[in-house]
């Protein structure tokens, strides 16, 4: 059956078609994944994408209307490196197709052609042997055979084996993939994704599944991949609207601060796209020159640690309300969701896209009083999932659900993508406690405990961990909406300095209050003596925010107390800085049992 025309309704079923298939090939692509870096989520970027595009789609009778719709969804929901070039191809497509309701295939393939300049374009260096060359040589050869017949199959079918050559020849293109004895994965994607839609010409259903027939491609058995990514850390992403410079201004003010750096859309809307190690920065200029929105930052180091060099066979994923230093993170591997906080219309991922130092500084000039957020379920997910792919059990430890709602989300995620492998706990803890139940659990998993013994030890854990929180003011909790303004006021109005903790459930309690913050000190330091009394520390640990001295001087104190160091002292996360404020000083302490 020939095909002379290209409608609204067709170009949303072969779409969805070459989706499904790349959907259908997302563990193949993950485990074939190399570059730019080899954090083994190619498969899942551009599935995550491919549904982005398909449920975006607005009904349009326009064949023009209906692309744009589905290129803007896939600029906005697009993810990683691969995701998003591939949604700059379909924008590109998207502004080159002529307003028209049915389109013959010589106008199809200029304007596909046409599209890949748009494509180059976003990239600041673009590198051949990848889905860009795949893409590029499946729109010329669309061209050439579009000027010897007019039937869209014949003219794909005649692409298509250009695209399967051109992706049989990326590893002689890049070394890395020679090395790994594999082909780029994005261009195994965009193979997979024509072959798809090819194969629904040919058969015209819309099949759950892709028909087994669709040709694979033949690669040596996968061994080695490249090494974990040591120049540039944090794959970083947000939407850009407003801009207040052009593209080459934006490429001239982030180009020195990371690779892989894409700007996918038009001056209306960007999707930025850059590996770094300083995604804090890059937000931290961002936000003067445009409205930044949809920011993401996913850890490839740990990606690719996770997938290649998993140091045991529970994984462990916490929340950023745990304040637990970057080194133990990484020595133990952890994966950490981030809280979400907004000053104003300012959007950031706590820990990720801001750091203490910066958040301390907001909250003491900042007009508008911070407000936190609890991650999104789609984050959630996208993470538990991953560590569930790669891990024999894993358990995720998060703020008490009477602060938040993170345990219940994760909770309800875990039982529908791993029911009994993956194991959530509520901590009934935050911040230093938090970390410590945290630290506690993991070091159970280095002795080789079984998930079974860990689940069931953590309900003592977190009974035998208390925090001790000395507020220097209530003014931040006022603000915040945790305790109101007349309390606040009269507090203030007596220098009442409130020792805060949490009591067995996890609530937010008073447990004390001086006059003053060295009266503070002298009771926190006797309520940890009287419980040495009866029971043995396990460790401890401190956090602060901006109040290092004051930090220092507890650890003096209860070194002296207990014959030990604090296990580490750090910056209070940003996120429950929101509503203790600066000054604050926060001790946590795990007990042995009775």
């Amino acid at each position: 059956m020939k095909i002379k025309y290209l409608n609204s309704s067709r170009l949303y079923r072969a779409l969805a078609a070459g989706g499904k298939a790349v959907i259908a090939s997302q563990d193949y692509l993950n485990m074939i994944n190399v570059f730019p870096v080899a954090d083994a989520d190619t498969g899942i970027n551009l599935s995550m994408t491919m549904r982005a595009v398909l449920q975006g789609r607005t009904q349009s009778g326009s064949l023009s209307g209906s692309l744009r719709s589905m290129a803007d969804s896939a600029l906005s929901g697009a993810r990683g490196n691969s995701g998003i070039i591939f949604a700059q191809y379909l924008h590109g497509l998207s502004r080159e197709i002529p307003a028209k309701d049915e389109l013959e295939l010589t106008s199809f393939a200029s304007a596909a052609l046409k599209a890949v300049d748009h494509l180059y374009q976003s990239l600041m260096n673009p590198v051949e042997g990848t889905m860009l060359t795949v893409i590029r040589r499946w729109a010329e050869s669309l061209k050439t055979a579009s000027e010897k017949t007019g039937d869209y199959l014949q003219a794909l079918l005649h692409a298509q084996d250009t695209a399967r050559q051109a992706l049989q020849e990326t590893p002689h293109q890049l070394k890395v993939l020679k090395d790994a004895g594999v082909v780029d994965a994005g261009a195994y994607g965009i193979v997979r994704f024509l072959e798809g839609v090819v194969d629904y010409i040919q058969k015209g259903s819309l099949r759950e599944h892709i028909s087994e027939t669709i040709a694979a491609i033949e690669m040596p058995a996968i061994e080695d991949h490249s090494g974990a990514p040591t120049t540039y850390r944090y794959c970083t992403e947000a939407i850009l609207s407003s801009v207040k410079a052009d593209i080459k201004e934006l490429k001239s003010l982030i180009g020195n601060l990371g690779d892989s750096i894409i700007l996918a859309g038009g001056p209306d809307k960007y999707h930025l796209h850059i590996h770094t190690n300083q995604p804090d920065l890059i937000f931290d200029k961002l936000f003067n020159l445009a409205e930044v929105s949809s920011p993401k930052v996913d850890d490839m180091l740990r990606q690719y640690q996770i997938s290649h060099e998993r140091k045991f066979p529970i994984g462990l994923v916490t929340d950023t309300a745990c304040d637990l230093p970057q080194e133990l993170a990484d020595r133990y591997q952890i994966v950490q969701i981030p809280f979400g906080i907004s000053f104003g219309d300012r959007f950031y991922l706590d820990k990720h896209t801001i750091q203490a130092k910066q958040f301390y500084r907001l909250l003491s000039s900042y007009h508008k009083h911070p407000v936190s957020s609890q991650p999104a379920p789609a984050m959630i997910q996208n993470l538990l999932e991953f560590t569930a792919m790669n891990y024999d059990k894993v358990i995720a430890v998060h703020i008490s659900d009477k602060l938040s709602g993170a345990y219940q989300s994760s909770s309800l995620i875990a039982s529908r993508l791993a029911p009994g492998k993956l194991g959530v706990i509520d901590s009934k803890q935050l911040s230093v406690t938090e970390g410590l139940v945290t630290l506690r659990i993991v070091r159970a998993i280095e002795a080789g405990m079984s998930f079974e013994e860990i689940m069931e030890s953590s309900k003592q854990w977190t009974r035998n961990t208390k925090i001790y929180t000395d507020i220097n003011t209530l003014k931040y909790m006022v603000r915040g909406g945790r305790v109101p303004p007349l309390a606040g006021f009269i507090a203030d109005l007596l220098n009442l300095k409130p020792i805060v903790s949490l009591d067995a459930e996890g609530k937010a309690q008073v447990y004390g209050k001086s006059l003053s913050r060295k009266r503070n000190m002298d009771k926190i330091i006797a309520f940890i003596g009287k419980e040495l009394q009866t029971r043995k520390i396990w460790e401890y640990a401190i956090v602060h925010a901006e109040a290092e001295d004051r930090a220092q001087s507890y650890a003096h104190k209860l070194t002296q107390l207990t014959g030990k160091k604090p296990a580490y002292i750090m910056p209070l996360s940003p996120v429950v800085g929101v509503h203790n404020g600066i000054g604050a000083v926060g001790i946590g302490v795990s007990y042995d049992p009775a």
